[in-house]
C-alpha cells in the first residue's frame, strides 16, 4: 500500500515540501504543476531531489482542457500533452492525471471524449505513459465519475484509466455503487480528501475547505469499502486544497496527512494485507476523570478560592511534588505549582491554563499501540520525578491527554496523593464537557486526533454569531457523550474565542461545563457566597416566554440567577457561567433533563455578555 500526497496540500518551496512529505513517511509524491513551474532548480533537479528522499512520483498534475474541443483547439491539446509527456520523462514519472474540461471551446458527447482518450492513449503507450482521467465536480460537461468511466471504458485503452477523487463525488451527491463495476486494473489513480459539509459552489468548497479524511464530514467509509472490493492496488494518494495548510507548517500537515491515511486505510474490517496491519479495537474513553491546571501560587489561591465556592473541597496533596486534587463527585481538579515540570513550562508558554486532561481508558496498551501505529508521539515523563506511570499524548495546544488505566490498583490517586479530610459536598456530579478556543489549523489537527485515537465522533459544525464575527464550533464526543470537547475557531480577529486563543498565545479552555442535578441549589450558593456569574439581559427572558410555555414561577427564577435555558423534542436544559477567570476561562454549570444538545441557541448570549466582560477587563 503506497501513500501519497501532492504537493499543493502544503506550504513553503517545492524543496521543502518533498522534505516535509518524506519525513512524514509518505512513499510516493504527487508533483502539481504549478510547483514545479515556479521552482527555480530544473527538472533534473527536481527529479534527484525526490529521488534522494526515497519518493517516488505518483503522477504529475493536472492536464487541463483536453477532451471534446474541435480544431484547432484539438491540435493544441495534443501538441500540449506532446510536451508534457516530454518533461514526465525527465522527472521520471510515467502517469499524467487529465481532469475533464472547462474549456468555453468544449463540445459535449461522451463519444466524442471517448475518441479523444483513445488517441490520448496511443501517443501515452509510444512514449510508455498512462493517464488517469479525473471528472471534476465543476467540468462543463463530465462533471460524474459514471461519465469518466464510461468514457474510459469507450476509450478501451490500456493506457488510459481513471482516477476517482472522493471530493468531486461526494460534493456532487453521487452514488457509489457503480464503484463496484470498475475493473480495480482501470483505476489508475485514487484521491481521497474529506471535507464539511456545505452549501456553496463546488469550485469554491474545493478550492479552501477540503481536509485529511477524519476531519470532515463526508462518509469515507463506504467509498473504501466499495474500491477495496474493485481489487485496487496502487496509491491512496490526498489532493488537498486549504487556506489553513497553505499557510501552516508543511511538517506538521505532512505528519497530520499521513496518519489520517493510516486511520483510513486500517479502521476498517475490510482491511487486506497489503494496506498493513489493522489498528487496535478499543473503545472510546470513558470519562474525563481530571482536569490540570498550570498555576503560579497567587493564582492557586483565587481559583482554588472559585472552587471552594462551587463546592469543590481539597482532598489531596502529592507526596513529592507541589500539586494538590480538590474535587467534587467524579470532578477531580488538579493544581501544579510543581517547578520544573510540564506543567511549569506549558504555564510559562501559555499562563494559567488547563495544561493537561486525564481520560479513563480501558485498554490503554491498545490506545498505546494506536498510538504509535497513527504517528502520536508517546510521553512517560521523566522516571525520576513523574512516578504515576501514566502514558500521555500531547492534545490540543500542545496539552497532555493522559490515558488512565482505572483496572490498575491502588489507584494513581492512592499512589501518588496523600489524602485530605474534607467535608464532601454533592451540588456536581461530572464534567458535561469542555469547551476550547484555537486557530483553525489547530481545529483540524485536533478534530483528525480525537476521531483517529478516541474513536470519538464529530457533530455537524455550526457558527456562532459573536460580537467580533463569527466562530466556527464543533463537539467531538464519545457515542455515549461521557466525554466532550467543543472546539472552536475564528479567523474574524476580534471575536472572544480568538481573544482568549491570544490571551492563551495559541489557544486554550474557554470554558468547563459541569452537570449538577439541581442549578438553582448551586445558583443560590454562588449568590449567597457573593460569586461572580454572567449576567444576561432582560430582553432574552422576554424572549424565553414568547418562545417557551414557561411558568411565570420558572421565569422569574431564571432571571433571578441569570440561568439559561433551552428545550427540544427530548427535554430541558439549564445552563449559568462564572465571570471568566483571568480574562481566559470560566465553568459552566448545567442540567440536562433529558435534553441531548449543548445550549447552542444559547451560545451568541455567551459570547456576546464574555466580549463585554473582556472589555471591561482590559479597560
Amino acid at each position: 500500500m503506497r501513500y501519497s500526497i501532492a504537493t499543493v496540500c502544503l506550504s513553503g518551496t517545492l524543496r521543502q515540501k518533498i522534505e516535509a512529505i518524506a519525513k512524514a513517511g509518505f512513499q510516493g509524491i504527487e508533483i502539481f504543476e504549478n510547483d514545479l513551474i515556479t521552482c527555480d532548480a530544473s527538472v533534473k533537479e527536481i527529479r534527484r531531489m525526490i529521488e534522494d528522499q526515497g519518493l517516488e512520483i505518483v503522477t504529475y498534475q493536472p492536464f487541463r482542457d483536453f477532451e471534446g474541443l474541435p480544431e484547432p483547439y484539438r491540435s493544441k491539446a495534443f501538441d500540449r500533452v506532446e510536451r508534457k509527456f516530454d518533461l514526465m520523462a525527465e522527472l521520471g514519472t510515467d502517469l499524467l492525471m487529465a481532469c475533464s474540461s472547462v474549456h468555453p471551446q468544449a463540445l459535449g458527447g461522451i463519444q466524442r471524449a471517448a475518441d479523444d482518450f483513445y488517441e490520448l492513449g496511443e501517443r501515452a503507450k509510444a512514449r510508455n505513459m498512462q493517464v488517469a482521467f479525473e471528472a471534476l465536480a465543476w467540468g462543463r460537461f463530465v462533471y460524474d465519475y459514471r461519465d469518466s468511466w464510461e468514457i474510459v471504458r469507450r476509450a478501451n485503452h490500456e493506457n488510459v484509466g481513471l482516477c476517482l477523487d472522493t471530493f468531486h463525488i461526494f460534493s456532487r451527491g453521487v452514488e457509489l455503487q457503480t464503484i463496484l463495476n470498475i475493473p480495480g486494473d482501470k483505476i489508475f489513480l485514487v484521491q481521497v480528501a474529506d471535507a464539511p459539509r456545505l452549501s456553496m459552489d463546488h469550485l469554491s468548497w474545493s478550492r479552501h475547505y477540503r481536509c485529511f479524511p477524519g476531519q470532515g464530514e463526508l462518509p469515507l467509509d463506504q467509498f473504501m469499502q466499495n474500491l477495496h472490493a474493485t481489487g485496487y492496488n496502487g496509491a491512496f494518494s490526498l489532493e488537498i486544497f486549504n487556506d489553513q495548510f497553505r499557510s501552516g507548517s508543511p511538517e506538521n500537515t505532512a505528519r497530520d496527512g499521513y496518519r489520517s491515511l493510516v486511520y483510513l486505510n486500517r479502521s476498517s474490517e475490510s482491511v487486506t494485507e497489503q494496506q498493513g496491519e489493522l489498528l487496535p479495537s478499543i473503545k472510546p474513553p470513558a470519562e474525563i476523570q481530571f482536569i490540570e491546571f498550570a498555576v503560579n501560587q497567587t493564582e492557586k489561591q483565587s481559583l482554588t478560592q472559585l472552587l471552594d465556592t462551587l463546592g469543590f473541597s481539597q482532598v489531596g496533596t502529592h507526596r513529592k511534588k507541589a500539586v494538590e486534587v480538590w474535587r467534587q463527585g467524579a470532578i477531580n481538579m488538579v493544581m501544579n505549582l510543581e517547578p520544573d515540570s510540564f506543567a511549569q513550562r506549558y504555564h510559562d508558554q501559555h499562563g494559567v491554563s488547563v495544561c493537561a486532561f486525564g481520560l479513563s481508558c480501558s485498554n490503554v496498551p491498545a490506545l498505546e499501540q494506536r498510538a504509535k501505529q497513527l504517528g502520536y508521539q508517546l510521553n512517560y515523563g521523566n522516571p525520576s520525578t513523574d512516578t504515576h506511570g501514566i502514558p500521555a499524548v500531547e492534545g490540543p495546544i500542545g496539552s497532555s491527554l493522559y490515558l488512565v488505566d482505572d483496572s490498575i490498583q491502588p489507584s494513581h490517586w492512592e499512589r501518588e496523593f496523600i489524602p485530605q479530610a474534607h467535608e464532601p459536598h454533592a451540588y456536581l456530579q461530572a464534567v458535561d464537557h469542555v469547551a476550547l478556543s484555537m486557530s483553525y489549523e489547530e481545529m483540524l489537527h485536533s478534530i483528525l486526533l480525537y476521531r483517529s485515537l478516541f474513536a470519538m465522533n464529530p457533530s455537524a459544525s455550526v457558527s456562532v454569531s459573536d460580537p467580533g464575527g463569527l466562530v466556527k464550533s464543533q463537539v467531538m464526543q464519545t457515542p455515549d457523550k461521557a466525554v466532550a470537547f467543543t472546539l472552536n475557531s475564528s479567523q474574524a480577529a476580534q471575536t472572544v474565542s480568538n481573544y482568549i486563543a491570544s490571551r492563551y498565545a495559541g489557544g486554550g479552555v474557554n470554558h468547563i461545563a459541569l452537570r449538577c442535578l439541581d442549578i438553582f441549589a448551586v445558583a443560590k450558593r454562588l449568590q449567597e457566597l457573593n460569586t461572580g456569574t454572567m449576567q444576561v439581559t432582560d430582553n432574552y427572558y422576554d424572549d424565553l416566554a414568547a418562545r417557551f410555555n414557561l411558568s411565570p414561577e420558572l421565569l422569574a427564577n431564571l432571571k433571578r440567577y441569570h440561568i439559561l435555558y433551552d428545550e427540544d423534542e427530548h427535554g430541558v436544559f439549564f445552563q449559568l457561567y462564572t465571570q471568566l477567570f483571568a480574562g481566559r476561562f470560566c465553568f459552566e454549570i448545567v442540567q440536562c433533563n433529558g435534553y441531548q444538545g449543548f445550549g447552542t441557541p444559547n451560545a451568541q448570549m455567551r459570547v456576546t455578555m464574555q466580549a463585554q466582560e473582556l472589555a471591561s477587563f482590559n479597560a
